[in-house]
This record gives structure tokens, C-alpha cells and sequence, in this order.
């Protein structure tokens, strides 16, 4: 296994050279993230609530939907472009990014909805075995989409099994980003556009490295 800062060198040596595709593919992610967010709400307000329930209801449940659909999948699609620029050496960020998010909606979005519930469930024990479930749960994005064959469930499973013996060490990876965090809300989220990529392209490093290991020690997927 490699150690932090080496995922990290070897994502920045992807991201050399192909900055201008990651940091359209991040705008155009956070682009549509801000718009979503900003007007789906309202959309509650077309009607009125004492008036017309029914209606009110239908709204409403439309703006708890229409982020769900169109942002969870949109955000497993830019895991998985980063994955496979990190890969493969492909920089079409932005195509990939919505190729891959859309061409499997429901899987994602029922694999990190059914992620996100377990995560809060763990969280109402305690707080910390919840950040334990969730990191071990970190590497359900890039298994959906690379054994689609697996159930949501299934896929989950597995980032449990190959994160055993890793989690701390995924812990210190993302712990390590803090300081370029800060420096990024310093320059009012400016920073973000080049630190997403960064850390997202640094965890594809790591998920590639535990994979192999993982399969390595003659493990089936």
C-alpha cells in the first residue's frame, strides 16, 4: 500500500496537464448543484397550503426528489470521470461525468440513499461509530459503478470489506486536506474549484490502491 501523500503526488501528477477539463467539469458541477438548490424550493410556494393540501403536498415532496435525482447521480458521475482521468488518462471530465451519472440513475441514487440511511442510523447510537460506518462506507460510489452486477446493498458490503484495516488511514488522508480547506473558504470558495478535484482525484488514488490489495489477497468481487 502507498502511503498519503504519494495518492496525493500521484493525483497531482494526473491533474498536471488537465486542469482545464477538471476545473470545467467542477464549475459545471457546482453550477448545477446551486441552481437545483436555489429554485426547486420554490416550487412549494406556487400554492397555497391551506387551500390546496393535496397539491401543497405533491410539491413538496417534488422538491425533495428533483435534487435527489438530478444531484446524487450527478455527483457519482464526477467521482467516477476523476476515477477514470486517474486511470486511464481520460479528460473528457465533464461528458463522462454526466455519461456515467445518468446512465444508471436509480442504482445511484438507491445506493447512496440506502448508504445515507445506514449512516444516520449509526449516527443515532453515537456520533463516532456513525463517522466510522461512513467512512467505511466511502468507496460505495466507485463500486456501484464498477460491478454493476452487485446490488445497492451488495456494493455497500463490499466497501465495508475493503476498507477493513484502512479506514484510518483513509481518516488521515481527509484529515489532511484541512489546511487547503481553509484556504479555500479564505478566497470565498474560489479555492474549492482546483481543492475539489484535488481531494476527489487523491481518493480515487487510494479506492485503485485498496482494490488491488484487496484482490490481491485473493478476495472475489
Amino acid at each position: 500500500m502507498k502511503t498519503n501523500q504519494e495518492y496525493k503526488n500521484a493525483a497531482l501528477s494526473v491533474l498536471n496537464g488537465n486542469w482545464a477539463p477538471v476545473v470545467v467539469a467542477t464549475i459545471v458541477m457546482y453550477i448545477v448543484t446551486f441552481v437545483i438548490q436555489l429554485f426547486t424550493p420554490f416550487i412549494f410556494l406556487l400554492v397555497d397550503p391551506d387551500t390546496q393540501l393535496l397539491l401543497s403536498t405533491v410539491l413538496y415532496i417534488v422538491t425533495m426528489v428533483i435534487p435527489m435525482f438530478v444531484i446524487t447521480p450527478l455527483s457519482v458521475g464526477y467521482y467516477n470521470a476523476l476515477n477514470k482521468l486517474y486511470l486511464a488518462g481520460d479528460d473528457k471530465v465533464t461528458s463522462n461525468m454526466f455519461k456515467i451519472g445518468y446512465s444508471r440513475v436509480l442504482r445511484y441514487v438507491g445506493g447512496m440513499l440506502l448508504m445515507g440511511i445506514y449512516i444516520f442510523l449509526w449516527m443515532l447510537l453515537l456520533v463516532v461509530p456513525g463517522i466510522i460506518k461512513a467512512i467505511a462506507y466511502s468507496l460505495t460510489p466507485y463500486i456501484l459503478k464498477d460491478y454493476p452486477e452487485l446490488s445497492v446493498n451488495q456494493a455497500i458490503n463490499l466497501s465495508v470489506k475493503m476498507m477493513k484495516g484502512h479506514k484510518m488511514r483513509y481518516f488521515l488522508l481527509t484529515l489532511s486536506f484541512i489546511g487547503w480547506g481553509l484556504l479555500g473558504i479564505l478566497t470565498l470558495g474560489i479555492g474549492y474549484i482546483w481543492l475539489t478535484p484535488y481531494m476527489y482525484t487523491t481518493t480515487a488514488a487510494f479506492y485503485q490502491d485498496v482494490k488491488n490489495e484487496y484482490i490481491a489477497n485473493g478476495n472475489m468481487l
